[in-house]
């Protein structure tokens, strides 16, 4: 019976988050843990199906998940790549293929391609004979490096992301061909100086997603083995921070190449449209009173499923201030605020310094006296995915017209599972402040009168040109008004 490696390692930064992350934010699954999670819809669980559908064995070693956060530390990097190493090498030679479940968008200190240093030591430990198929996140950065190191990739088709477990189908059933020696790899990559954000990037009805269609186009119709168009993570400055078109060919270069090139040349035409369409905050204000439904205003600069830190009230500051006196429903990461809570107990009233705990020069605390509404453990799961989704200890507290959610850790919330965790319904809320850019239709959109995108400050912010970008290639759109493109493929293997 023939053996896949099963490998797992994934973050994504934000190089603009002050609040370095650690192992400690790591969620550490080894061996057959990693097998728990059949049916799942999660990237490892889709490869293992087609796996053992195929008769093949697959042999888990490790995985590494973690949300996004601030770049990784060079002590926690170390020790991660460490274990993640010892899993490989521990099987190194007994294996006939590598399956890798990676995010694109890690960064370390010290490194800033650490994906491309899991695969390179990968590669030499299993040997140039044996097939390295990766997944890869749509916002991740697919880089000479990681190409160089591996044989084939699938990457997300969906954002809002929810084929998770089918990329780790795509990715199974890539590397079954390639160990059977029924492929000849040809990949061609154009890299395109461009950032996006914005609406245009829902897959479901956006231009980006007109593309993606595309891309699965050739895939069904055998013209493309595999085919992706990434868009980065703006917020992860690093060196080869881009957009980026890679098709992969059964050794047809020239086909590669001319599709490659057709896609990066559609795309480019429509970088003035993947941009973040904000509003100001006065203006969403006055404009939210005005409707009788619920509304949702949403706070992608301090989303921290993008890796910002969470601990803005900037949007609960104004609202009061402009004396809105409808019901708001808020999340902050404040662990201070949430032990008080937990120590003064359900039904107390304290008085806590709300936000600004992590990034203080971007945002400032916010004293209040709230009563301490619930308490919880913090640990819920995704709606989505259903891996584990843990926010450490949470409380809810409420005071005038607000009720805010202070949790311990900065948990992703591009769903509702902390509202829903903690006993909370956004529907029953005038206003709920999501940080997350988007989330899956039904989660709001579906239900509210009107979401408004606004300005606001923080370390994933849409507004680009503010972040304060100093390593990723220059020039790059919208970073330098005046860029030029002249689309060039590069080749896998050269």
């Amino acid at each position: 019976m023939k053996r896949v490696l099963i490998v797992e390692c994934m973050q994504e930064i934000s190089s603009f988050n002050p609040l370095p992350s650690g192992y400690e934010n790591f969620t550490i699954q080894r061996g057959g843990e990693m097998l728990a999670h059949r049916g799942a819809n999660q990237s490892v669980a889709g490869a293992v199906e087609i796996f053992e559908a195929a008769g093949v064995e697959p042999v888990p070693t490790m995985s590494a998940f973690a949300g996004a956060a601030g770049i990784l530390s060079a002590d926690g990097w170390r020790r991660l790549s460490e274990e993640v190493l010892a899993g490989v090498r521990a099987q190194a030679g007994k294996v006939d293929g590598v399956y890798f479940s990676l995010h694109g968008a890690m960064g370390a200190v010290g490194d800033l391609d650490p994906e491309g240093y899991l695969l390179a030591e990968t590669r030499k430990l299993v040997g140039p004979g044996v097939p390295i198929v990766i997944s890869l996140d749509l916002h991740g950065i697919l880089t000479d490096k990681m190409l160089r190191n591996c044989d084939g990739f699938a990457v997300y088709r969906t954002y809002p992301h929810v084929d998770f477990a089918d990329t780790g189908r795509r990715a199974g059933a890539l590397l079954l061909r390639l160990m059977e020696k029924k492929a000849n790899p040809a990949i061609a990559r154009v890299v395109i100086p461009a950032l996006v954000r914005g609406d245009e990037l829902i897959t479901k009805n956006g231009c980006y997603g007109e593309l993606l269609r595309e891309c699965l186009r050739l895939e069904r119709e055998g013209v493309a083995l595999a085919a992706g168009i990434m868009i980065g993570n703006p917020f992860t400055d690093v060196p080869e921070l881009c957009s980026q078109v890679l098709i992969m060919t059964d050794g047809d270069k020239k086909t590669a190449e001319r599709e490659a090139l057709r896609l990066a040349g559609e795309f480019w035409e429509r970088r003035f449209r993947m941009q973040g369409k904000l509003i100001s905050i006065e203006r969403a204000i006055a404009q939210a009173r005005s409707i009788e439904g619920s509304v949702i205003f949403t706070d992608a600069a301090d989303a921290t499923s993008s890796g910002a830190s969470g601990d803005s009230v900037e949007l609960i500051r104004h609202l009061r201030a402009a004396g809105y006196t409808k019901r708001v429903l808020a999340p902050v990461v404040d662990a201070a605020a949430a032990q008080a809570a937990h120590k003064a107990g359900v039904g107390a009233t304290i008085d806590v310094s709300l936000g600004g705990s992590i990034d203080p020069k971007r945002f400032t605390p916010m004293k209040v006296k709230a009563k301490v509404k619930s308490l919880s453990d913090g640990e819920t799961r995704f709606e989505t995915m259903k891996a584990r989704l843990p926010s450490g200890p949470t409380a809810v507290l409420t005071f005038d017209n607000f009720t805010v959610v202070a949790m311990s850790l900065p948990a992703c919330l591009f769903d509702r599972a902390i509202f829903y965790a903690n006993g909370l319904d956004p529907e029953d809320f005038d206003l709920t402040v999501v940080k997350s850019p988007h989330t899956e239709h039904h989660m709001f959109d579906a239900w509210v009168d009107a979401n408004f995108n606004v300005d606001a400050p923080g370390a994933t912010s849409a507004n680009l040109p503010t972040l304060g970008h100093t390593i990723c290639a220059r020039p790059i759109y919208p970073l330098d008004p005046d860029v030029t493109f002249k689309p060039k493929a590069a080749f896998y293997p050269a």
